[in-house]
């Protein structure tokens, strides 16, 4: 098996020499590191410094799966791109910092979601995948790919000042449906451009993503398979919890979901309750241009409110929502926004079953308002 493997020239040896002196790691690791085929998802918090460290650590080919374009607001975690990449797609910044790093890298992009239409293959053509996605739609749709695929799955995630870490999908371990088994509630759980992370969490955690794909690969020690550690960055305390394999998760114990599909519940508006209406930002601009007599409720929290908020609002957050407008007329036009129109639903649901009557939600919120109307708070 170990002829099978690529040999390391002269100036691979010289490079990689620290990991050559491990007697666990040694020619034979490293030759298996640049055998390996890894697909990353995502080059945002987590897909960082897990990119670069593989690619540091001689992995022969990464496949980096992400649509998204760099924002100012990503600098803050997202140490793979810089402040003149901003408005660049990010898989090509990633690519001129890792090809930098390590020019003997084979990377493939894709500048593209990972979908039900291409994750199957995807990750039938690699080794191992590292998720480092920031929603629970494609968590899932990763997990079950790599499942249907037979292919370690390297999670994580992270979320104000917590992260945690696991491998799943590995033969007899556990999979990610057997830790949570479908998604939550649309609005039910903050992302973190609502809830904030602490900008050096995806750095420890995807660098653990990296230790464990690095692991995998090569068979060193014990992988976090079986196991879900826990981070709280601020008592610097790390723990583990035992996870076991579900014989009832649909996924790798029933094997009833046979083929990958997207979870249009972890994004879709909320179900509970009839929709309410919603006003478009130009709409609310013309009519509060023209003086009509609207209260304008901003949902988010605290710290969303600080960094931005459109002028003439109040501040009501969504936790707080019945005791910050016990006060308002409930005759009163409410036109309630929040980050991007998930939250100002569930609040437009609360007044509306609060006697209030004339209710609208601000299509998009916030975000589309900076986009369309007051660019000043598109970083909002």
């Amino acid at each position: 098996m170990a002829d099978a493997l690529p040999a390391l020239d002269a100036d691979e040896i010289r490079r990689y020499s620290r990991h050559l002196v491990l007697p666990e790691v040694g020619m034979d690791g490293q030759r298996r590191l640049k055998a390996a085929r890894v697909l990353l998802v995502g080059a945002g918090g987590l897909g960082s410094p897990a990119a670069l460290y593989l690619a540091a650590a001689g992995i022969g080919h990464i496949t980096l799966v992400d649509a998204d374009a760099v924002d100012v607001t990503n600098l803050q975690r997202q140490v793979l791109h810089g402040t003149k990449d901003v408005g660049r797609p990010k898989v090509l910044s990633a690519r001129d910092r890792l090809l930098d790093l390590n020019p003997r890298l084979s990377l493939a992009l894709h500048q593209a979601w990972l979908s039900a239409s291409n994750a199957l293959a995807l990750v039938r053509d690699h080794d191992l995948v590292v998720d480092g996605t920031d929603n629970f739609a494609t968590r899932y749709l990763v997990n079950d790919a790599c499942v249907l695929a037979g292919r370690p799955n390297v999670y994580a995630s992270v979320f104000r000042f917590d992260g945690q870490a696991s491998v799943f999908a590995t033969a007899g371990g556990p999979c990610y449906r057997c830790l949570y088994p479908s998604p939550p509630p649309a609005g039910e759980v903050p992302s973190c451009a609502e809830g904030g992370v602490l900008g050096v969490l995806p750095g420890l955690l995807g660098t653990l993503q990296a230790t464990e794909a690095i692991k995998l690969v090569t068979g060193l020690g014990d992988p976090l398979v079986g196991r879900l550690l826990l981070v709280d960055a601020l008592s610097m305390e790390f723990r583990t919890v035992n996870v076991r394999r579900d014989p009832r998760c649909p996924a790798c114990g029933t094997r009833e979901i046979q083929e990958v599909r997207d979870e249009p519940g972890a994004c879709a508006a909320p179900a509970a309750g009839a929709a309410i209406p919603e006003i478009t930002p130009s709409e609310l601009a013309l009519r509060m241009g023209r003086g009509d007599r609207l209260a304008l409720v901003d949902v988010r929290e605290q710290g969303e409110w600080d960094v931005a908020r459109i002028p003439g609002a109040r501040l009501a957050p969504l936790s707080r929502l019945a005791e910050e407008t016990g006060d308002l007329d409930r005759a009163a036009e409410v036109v309630v926004y929040c980050r991007s129109g998930v939250r100002s639903q569930r609040a437009g649901q609360q007044l509306r079953a609060a006697g209030f009557t004339r209710v609208l939600s601000l299509a998009g919120g916030i975000l589309r308002y900076g986009e369309e109307v007051d660019p000043s708070l598109r970083a909002s």
